[in-house]
């Protein structure tokens, strides 16, 4: 395999498994990206083979996907929690803590996320590091003033620049535009989402802190399991099935 061919079978391995925690009559929080998607794609399979259950979508994107694959749909404003979430992300930490956005639905994933009973997330084994940091931290500010709050953020020691797509500003499914920012390696995730998000401007940051209880890692081979200790999980890794006899 390609190096490309191996990271799409580690995404459809781990995306398979997690569709294996969605049950009849549960709410699910439907993640954006591209392994996100893979998991979509499968959920789509098994409602037409009989799986009974509504999604709530985390982006425009998410909610053609799964429209067009017949997976009955709900806003999450007409419900007060979602059973399940699942979704991606561009890092995780051993902490689990995670950097998510790349795809610029950080906000919607974030409040899913915060609603959920339970939130699985999915990732190929290079999605891994040590530290966060490795790539940009999305963070999304209100296009009113914009160039103020950049101003803002790069005060605080950090490297930021406007998203831009064919030559223009990215603009969210919210409406807003996302800065792009370099923080370098950093272990103090909770204090650098509290010192973006204190910002006059910003939205929401892609730092998510506590917020994960399932790991799902794929590879070219098969999938760990770890479940999030500080959120009841034992913290072991494994390749048992999410719901055992």
């Amino acid at each position: 395999m390609t190096e490309a061919e191996t990271t799409t079978e580690a995404k459809r391995l781990a995306a398979l498994r997690s569709a294996d925690y969605v049950r009849d009559g549960m709410l699910v929080g439907l993640g954006s990206g591209s392994t996100a998607e893979l998991a979509i794609a499968e959920l789509g399979r098994r409602v037409a083979s009989g799986l009974r259950f509504q999604g709530v979508p985390s982006s425009n994107r998410t909610r053609d996907l799964a429209t067009g694959l017949g997976i009955p749909l709900v806003d999450l404003d007409r419900i007060d929690r979602v059973d399940l979430v699942i979704d991606g992300a561009d890092e995780v930490d051993p902490r689990f803590s995670l950097i998510k956005g790349h795809g610029g639905a950080l906000v919607r994933e974030k409040l899913l996320a915060e609603a959920a009973s339970r939130v699985v997330i999915v990732v190929d084994q290079t999605k891994l590091v040590e530290t966060l940091g490795r790539s940009p931290v999305p963070v999304e500010i209100l296009p009113f003033g914009w160039r103020q709050t950049l101003r803002r953020i790069t005060a605080v020691g950090v490297t930021a620049a406007p998203r831009m797509i064919a030559g223009a500003l990215f603009v969210s499914d919210n409406g807003n535009y996302v800065a792009d920012c370099r923080l370098g390696e950093f272990r103090d995730s909770l204090t650098w989402h509290e010192r973006l998000k204190r910002i006059t401007g910003v939205v929401e940051t892609g730092i998510f802190v506590d917020l994960v209880d399932v790991l799902i890692v794929g590879t070219d081979r098969d999938v760990t399991v770890r479940e999030n200790p500080a959120r009841g999980g034992a913290g072991r890794a494994s390749v048992t099935d999410p719901y055992p006899a």
